[in-house]
């Protein structure tokens, strides 16, 4: 029987490991692997097969409509008219907004990513009698897997 589990990067591994092999399981049969972390940045924009679910008009539509309504207020008394000056205040209302969001896309939450500090996980895999499984699994648990499977 097989058990996988997967741990933060700590040092709840290495006991995790050394209890397990005093219970009786051999080093040949736990093999742990980390994982890679992501190489690539985070895309901004989203394309038709993958989305983040992250919209980027979302204020920029707010203050495109606040705008609109301040410009075709203030368009009666300016030369263009209300009209113009309600579309004018619309788009620069929204490339107004559309840069808000994309600077907090890009700046600041690539910060709080870095800040956070996403680490790899790691997978330990332990092959072990069927009578034994349980007493793996409860080790691995005591020492704070995220989680595990059996596979027979």
């Amino acid at each position: 029987m097989q058990l996988f589990s997967t741990f933060e990067h700590t040092t709840y591994i290495e006991l995790a490991i050394a209890t397990l092999e005093k219970k009786g399981i051999k080093k040949e049969h736990i093999f742990v692997v980390p994982l890679d972390n992501r190489k690539e940045e985070h895309k901004v924009f989203d394309t038709i097969n993958r989305s983040d679910g992250t919209s980027l008009i979302d204020i920029g539509a707010a203050l495109s409509t606040a705008f609109a309504v301040i410009g075709a207020s203030i368009g009666f008394k300016l030369a263009w008219g209300p009209i113009y000056w309600g579309l004018i205040g619309a788009a620069v209302g929204f490339l107004v907004g559309f840069a808000i969001r994309l600077f907090t896309e890009i700046i600041l939450k690539k910060k709080r990513r870095q800040l956070k500090g996403y680490h790899s996980e790691v997978i330990v895999i332990v092959d072990c009698e069927e009578e034994k499984a349980e007493i793996v699994e409860n080790i691995l648990f005591k020492h704070y897997a995220i989680g595990v499977a059996k596979v027979k």
